[in-house]
């Protein structure tokens, strides 16, 4: 079981990621109503929208979402998401004060790539010195 279960994990990030990703694209899921006019998340959303940064994340993170899923590419497809987590975690702790960080696919999407990242510890440790 050992084995299998970062394997598990992997398929469970990637197919988060590649589902939200998707999303932004063909709206399948609806995403609830947008932040109140003038807060910081709408103000955020605001900037990332027009300029069409939003679609590049997106982009990143299909692409980042079939990386990790894939065991060969795994490690390169958590370089690649981990940034995005990261700011998936800070938008919810400073934009939203906390209020999103409780939402199950932020819980799942954080506990998984920790999970992820510490089985490939010593990969990553080879980045470091």
């Amino acid at each position: 079981m050992k084995e299998k279960a970062p394997t598990i994990a992997a398929g469970l990030l990637g197919l988060l990621f590649v589902v939200f990703g998707l999303n932004h694209f063909l709206k399948f899921i609806s995403m609830g109503d947008p932040p109140p006019q003038g807060s910081p998340p709408a103000m955020f959303f605001g900037a990332l929208y027009p300029t069409g940064y939003l679609t590049f994340v997106k982009v990143l993170e299909i692409a980042g979402g079939v990386l990790v899923a894939l065991p060969r590419t795994r490690n390169f497809g958590l370089l690649v998401l981990g940034p995005i987590v990261v700011n998936i975690l800070a938008f919810n702790i400073f934009l939203t004060k906390g209020a999103g960080l409780l939402q199950p696919p932020v819980i799942l999407v954080s506990l998984l790539s920790a999970y992820l990242l510490w089985d490939a510890r010593g990969k990553f440790a080879k980045l470091l010195g």
